[in-house]
């Protein structure tokens, strides 16, 4: 038997669209999948839900030569965090974290492209958006993905994923305006060591799932 809590994203987004219907009712909702991994788990719950799917594309910034540590993110509509706290302990000069930010900056624009096509991005002003990724590291993509959120004037932001360190979710508390979150293992190395099946989810699995809205589960 295995030591993981989640057999697969598919699984991991229907227990996260129990964990949220068992709360007050969400208010308009709208869920926003961070691609690529996040996008089945949110498919899962937007069907659950019988909420509208869409993407909230953000893209890391790594620290050059560290590329998996995360010196800040950005997010549609031209958001950017940055991690005050890295950025200061490795001495990373502004032209840096400039040069590489607009490098992602192409990155995320192609995904667009590449993902919703010509289709327009779901209208959120006034919305509930739930923003739901396969589970977080260090949050900072997850930071940027709620601060779009508040920018595009969204009512309330709520994130949801299946796993992330209990540091992570505690500063995420303070920017979204609630956080459900299945597992906050104490030891945390990756986000894929509890799925029993972590394989990489592809363009054309996003488009696919991206089609016509899923319909509520029975």
């Amino acid at each position: 038997m295995s030591l993981r809590p989640f057999r697969d994203r598919h699984e991991a987004g229907r227990r996260l669209a129990d964990a949220l219907a068992q709360r007050a009712p969400l208010h308009a909702p709208v869920i926003l999948a961070l691609p690529r991994g996040g996008v089945p788990v949110a498919w899962e719950v937007a069907r659950a839900l019988g909420a509208p799917l869409d993407l909230m594309v953000v893209r890391k910034l790594g620290v050059p030569g560290h590329e998996e540590l995360a010196m800040g993110a950005i997010a549609s509509g031209g958001i950017r965090v940055v991690s005050d706290e890295i950025v200061q302990a490795l001495a990373i000069p502004p032209h840096v974290l400039a040069d590489t930010a607009m490098r992602e900056e192409d990155e995320l624009l192609r995904r667009e492209r590449a993902f919703r096509g010509d289709r327009p991005a779901t209208a959120i002003a006034g919305c509930t958006v739930v923003l739901v990724d396969d589970g977080l590291a260090t949050g900072s993509t997850m930071l940027a993905a709620v601060a779009a959120a508040r920018a595009a004037s969204a009512a309330r932001v709520v994130v949801a994923v299946p796993v992330a360190p209990r540091d992570t979710c505690r500063t995420l508390s303070q920017h979204a305006d609630e956080v459900v979150c299945l597992s906050t293992p104490a030891r945390f190395r990756a986000v894929g060591d509890w799925y029993d099946d972590f394989s990489q989810v592809d363009d054309e699995e996003v488009r696919r799932l991206l089609g016509p809205a899923p319909a509520p589960s029975a």
